[in-house]
């Protein structure tokens, strides 16, 4: 028997196969998709088995070393899915694989985890049990109130009475394998749903049993999730299992909170869990103990068979396209797994993107509108000009906010403040000389935290403390622009009584950070959640009636063609958090450029307008969805070596590729990260055949050459 593996060789561009011969006595075992030990040289690598043949051969093959697993890590739908990636990302088939994984079966040396177990006591109730001491007496009485208890629990009464008992055949022991990641289950919440729900709910619930893509296009508080979770009822009842996905962590709690409340065995997946209870998770799945599977990107590649439904809540959301190889969008693989196991993609958001918005509006996939709140009642939206209120204060809180704010709150309701940055301050600057703290590593300025008076880098991650004076010139450094530390701070001062508590990247580090901080607010133990995007999108908190944005204009100024996009869905979502209860909401956005269409038809929630303003634009420059873009960055710690190899590659797709549009090579826009210089060359193309071809070649090209990294993305979020 010849089984043929791939193997993760970091030297080798193509995925190549190599063949080895299986002895007699894992024959009866070995299994396409299963992970095994095999001699490459004078290593022993891991890899997956990719097929097996009982064809003899006559090559002179070395045998397999051991089997890894006890069953297939990749089914027959992963394995084909895993091909289709490669071809869609142009990434090599391994990584492809290995991202499908949980690290504790990944093709790797020394990643293998433990089980957890734990050992059990129950009562033989076919022997007499009558002559017994006291002790023995308590732990037959317990087990008669209850089928199994811990065996620590009952030795805290008597170890010896337990060893005695076990010895006796009183008590019999077992072993249960223990999970590492519990879900808490909740009290159920009946509801009903409306007439508009409804009609989106039949029109789903009638292609259960065919691949059909669905748009529920739903204005924040509409209850697109009453939808999901009557659909997975229905999906469950028919004996399949449900995939839900959502964008953000801090999102996972909630949803899993409603998710409980009405149905059991769920597995969560996301990158906050550790390796072990990653590894119990996965298991979960694969041995067909679960329902449903909840998570973030990632989760889209758990093992479930019998698919009938996956749904992506929030679709407009970048975290959805990895920027590490592969670089898969979790849609578009949805889309293959949707097809495979025919059954319904729902996509869920209150703004889609212009993308699949248009692919709805020409019929691609089917659009279902809900145009009202769940409640009834859509919060009050007002622009606050910070030009003319600059003028008043000097600061970055405007009158009417810091008076809305302490309003509500001596109302004995909730209060979330939106700002897009986090840390104390943007920059530090010399107020003398000009001078800037950049990172040595980055050509970007470095953002100052004050609880730790740290400078820090927030794509490399370098840090040092911050000094009182300028090392160019020795006066005193002044800083400038706004973090959420700041803002912290400053809302104090102006406001006493404010209860503060801090969501960002820096507060929610720990494990399981997210789900206290929206616990203790939930509870009312803060009047104020502050917080950075991963407030903006999906929490429900219904006393919350103040939603305030600090500074609209950041995302409005970045160099990409998403960003009047980006604006309009964030001060959408955030605006959508308030007045989800049975009282009347109110927004406040802050601008310096209340003119913008995207802060306008903010004001409104009028996504349609934004809609047809931003496709005419889009169409106007040729950008999607009227094209498609693949990004090419030319990346080296040598700057001339970079420079000229970017102009020859220009050079090159120019010379190959006539029929589409080829812009560059130019700068990314973040020249600079870990002292490595990056080039960029865009190509605007409609028919992807007309380009794989040339750039398959350059990356086989630069595959092995250590000095110039090349890297593909094909439809990237970012530019």
């Amino acid at each position: 028997m010849i089984c043929n593996c791939l193997v993760e060789l970091s030297h080798v561009f193509f995925d190549k196969t190599f063949s080895y011969i299986v002895p007699k006595d894992l024959q009866k075992d070995i299994r396409v998709g299963m992970r095994v030990k095999v001699p490459f040289g004078k290593q022993e690598l891991e890899g997956f088995v990719m097929s097996i043949s009982n064809d003899k051969n006559d090559m002179e093959l070395k045998e397999i070393i051991s089997l890894v697993d006890s069953y297939p890590v990749l089914n027959a739908e992963l394995l084909a899915l895993g091909r289709i990636i490669q071809s869609m990302t142009l990434s090599s088939l391994m990584s492809c694989y290995q991202v499908m994984l949980p690290r504790g079966l990944k093709a790797k040396q020394n990643t293998n985890i433990n089980i957890k177990k734990n050992k059990y006591i129950t009562l033989n109730k076919d022997i007499d049990n009558t002559k017994l001491n006291e002790s023995q007496q308590k732990i037959v009485s317990l087990l008669n109130k209850k089928e199994k208890i811990l065996k620590e629990e009952l030795n805290k009464i008597s170890s010896s009475s337990v060893k005695t008992l076990l010895k006796r055949g009183i008590l019999f022991e077992m072993e249960e394998e223990a999970y590492r990641y519990n879900i808490e289950k909740n009290e159920k919440k009946d509801f009903d749903l409306n007439n508009d729900q409804i009609v989106v709910f039949n029109r789903i619930n009638s292609s259960l049993d065919e691949n059909e893509i669905f748009l529920i296009h739903g204005v924040t508080g509409s209850g697109k999730t009453n939808v999901y979770i009557k659909l997975i009822e229905e999906v469950i009842k028919r004996g399949k299992k449900a995939l839900f996905l959502v964008p953000e962590i801090s999102l996972t709690p909630q949803i899993i909170n409603r998710f409980t409340s009405y149905f059991d065995n769920i597995a969560v997946l996301h990158s906050r869990l550790s390796d072990s209870e990653k590894y119990d998770e996965w298991r979960k799945i694969n041995e067909g103990k679960v329902d449903i599977v909840i998570g973030a990107r990632s989760a889209i590649f758990a093992p479930l068979k019998d698919i009938g439904i996956i749904i992506i809540d929030e679709e407009h959301s970048s975290s959805y396209k990895q920027e590490n190889s592969p670089r898969y969008n979790a849609i578009e693989v949805a889309k293959q797994r949707s097809k495979y196991h025919n059954c319904p993609l729902v996509l869920g958001s209150a703004t889609p993107t212009l993308e699949t918005y248009a692919r709805a509006k020409n019929g691609v996939y089917t659009l279902l509108e809900l145009k009202n709140r769940y409640n009834g009642m859509n919060p009050d939206i007002e622009i606050i000009d910070m030009n003319k209120e600059f003028k008043k204060t000097n600061d970055y809180f405007s009158e009417t906010l810091i008076n809305n704010i302490k309003d509500t709150i001596s109302k004995n309701e909730q209060v979330i403040l939106f700002l897009n940055k986090r840390g104390y301050s943007s920059m530090v600057t010399c107020s003398n000389c000009g001078y800037t703290e950049k990172c040595p590593n980055c050509d970007i300025t470095m953002t100052y935290h004050k609880t730790s008076n740290m400078l820090r880098c927030h794509y490399c991650g370098y840090a040092r403390k911050k000094e009182k004076e300028c090392s160019s010139c020795g006066a005193y450094y002044k800083e400038y622009g706004l973090g959420t530390e700041k803002v912290e701070e400053t809302l104090k001062e102006l406001i006493p009584e404010a209860n503060i508590i801090r969501m960002d990247v820096d507060t929610t580090t720990r494990k399981n950070a997210h789900e206290k901080i929206i616990k203790s607010f939930q509870k009312g133990e803060h009047n104020i959640l502050l917080g950075t995007q991963m407030i903006a999108k999906g929490l429900d908190f219904e006393n919350v009636t103040l939603v305030g944005v600090i500074n609209a204009d950041i995302s409005l100024n970045f160099p990409d063609y998403r960003s009047s996009e980006t604006t309009f869905e964030l001060l959408n979502q955030v605006s959508g958090r308030s007045g989800r209860g049975d009282k009347k909401g109110k927004v406040l956005i802050q601008t310096f450029n209340p003119d913008h269409y995207a802060i306008e038809c903010s004001k409104y929630n009028d996504y349609i307008s934004f809609y047809n303003k931003e496709l005419s634009i889009r169409k106007k420059l040729n950008y999607p969805p009227f094209c498609y873009i693949a990004l090419i960055r030319i990346i080296s710690k040598d700057y001339e070596k970079a420079s000229k190899m970017s102009y020859q590659i220009g050079e090159y797709l120019k010379d190959k590729i006539k029929e589409e549009t080829i812009l560059g090579p130019s700068t990314a826009n973040i020249f600079k990260i870990n002292n490595e210089y990056r080039f960029q060359i865009i190509i605007k193309y409609r028919n992807v055949n007309n380009i794989k071809k040339y750039l398959y070649m350059l990356q086989e090209r630069f595959f092995n050459d250590k000095s110039i990294k090349l890297e593909i993305d094909f439809n990237p979020i970012k530019l």
